[in-house]
């Protein structure tokens, strides 16, 4: 299964690219059969809990577990019964989370990329991916 590493500016905001992470996207079957291209879920932090977000992941049948804001929270309650209903959220689906932030912590452990030392993109990819190859392999590794 290849690696998909999008990178953004230093000050974008992340979300701006995730159309085009959700086209690399591609979900292996246990059996035979071409990979999915559509995830079940996805789980991602406050900062995605906006209308568009929301609607391109509907729109292609993808659940969104994203909690919401705050002041999106107030702003609905504030309209009283025309802010609508919250958007549903899974906690138990949100909980597994940890896992990609504990390997973001992982990759912030190299120096490298804990400081953007590397100046061209794609150096600073190619370090990304190495950071990612060795934590496949030590995961193998493991017991």
């Amino acid at each position: 299964m290849p690696l998909s590493i999008v990178l953004t500016g230093g000050q974008r905001n992340d979300g701006v690219v995730l159309a085009e992470v959700l086209v690399d996207i591609r979900v292996p079957r246990i059996g035979p059969g071409r990979p999915r291209t559509r995830p079940d879920a996805v789980i991602a932090d406050k900062a995605y809990s906006n209308r568009v977000i929301r609607k391109m992941l509907s729109a292609r049948g993808i659940r969104a577990v994203i909690p919401q804001k705050s002041d999106e929270q107030a702003a609905r309650k504030r309209k009283g019964s025309t802010g609508g209903r919250p958007p549903a959220m899974d906690k138990t689906t949100y909980a597994g989370r940890n896992v990609v932030e504990r390997h973001f912590n992982l990759a912030k452990q190299w120096r490298g990329i804990a400081t953007r030392y590397e100046k061209l993109a794609i150096t600073y990819r190619a370090t990304a991916v190495l950071c990612a190859v060795v934590a496949w392999l030590r995961k193998l590794d493991a017991p």
